[in-house]
């Protein structure tokens, strides 16, 4: 029996089998979690049912949810309620912006539009999904978990106005975590490495990003999603029961080098 068992999640932004969402999801599962998903379009559909198809879940616990919309997220745990009486915990793997943001320097790239997207989604929907669960929540001593980049708090090449976004999204774990601890929900965040995933293949320059990541780490390597998988099911399990607030790094390291020299 895994140290997850008992426990009802549920997983939004999981993409391709590369997501992050989807080491999360398989760590749960090996723990024993019962789990439901949300997918973003038909396109994503497939893909989605399959994963939970091949981690054992009810396929059926996999509903459309386009978080920039408060009418889907509404109807996500309206349909959640009548299948479970009961929610643990909500995983936040969301993060857009428009591609051309993600190229070049700052001030060039932002503008008022993409600036508003991409904390609409990345940043905003972690509270709309928050507020969403909440009903389900209560009482269950739960866990939120969101994903988040060190670019919320140092500058990034080309990562521009999600650098932003992110750090939006740590004020507003901070914010939920003081907010929900009365209510014994804790909410934490994890600022994983540099991972090869679809989101990350937009942000220009990514493949020297991953070669820095590798030169810059202790460990000298970058992360796998196995890796952030198994820090989120401990994070959102009863062994982390004494952590709110707080974003874990898993990135080899690499967030506690202030500079990379050439190694002869």
């Amino acid at each position: 029996m895994g140290f997850m068992a008992g426990k009802r999640a549920l997983i939004v932004g999981v993409a391709s089998d590369r997501s992050i969402a989807t080491g999360i999801a398989e760590a749960f599962a090996r723990e024993g979690a019962e789990i439901a998903f949300t997918f973003q379009n038909d396109k994503l559909k497939g893909r989605v049912t399959k994963l939970s198809e091949r981690l054992g879940q009810n396929v059926d616990l996999c509903y459309p949810c386009d978080v920039s919309s408060d009418e889907q997220i509404a109807s996500v745990f309206d349909s959640l309620s009548k299948e479970w009486d009961s929610l643990d915990i909500l995983v936040h793997s969301v993060g857009f912006a428009p591609r051309e943001q993600l190229e070049g320097g700052f001030t060039g790239a932002v503008t008022r539009e993409g600036f508003r997207i991409a904390h609409d989604i990345s940043a905003y929907s972690l509270a709309g999904l928050a507020k969403g669960a909440l009903p389900m929540m209560k009482g269950r001593d739960g866990a939120i978990l969101a994903m988040t980049y060190n670019a919320a708090t140092k500058v990034v090449p080309n990562y521009n106005v999600m650098g932003l976004a992110k750090a939006s999204l740590e004020s507003c774990v901070r914010f939920l975590a003081a907010d929900l601890g009365p209510e014994g929900i804790r909410v934490n965040a994890i600022s994983a490495g540099a991972v090869k995933t679809l989101a990350a293949a937009g942000i220009g320059g990514f493949r020297k990003m991953l070669g820095y990541a590798e030169k810059a780490s202790p460990l000298r390597r970058t992360v796998t999603i196995e890796e952030i998988g198994n820090t989120a099911a401990f994070l959102c399990s009863d062994l982390a029961s004494g952590i709110t607030g707080e974003t874990t790094f898993v990135d080899a390291g690499s967030n506690i080098m202030a500079m990379v020299f050439d190694e002869d």
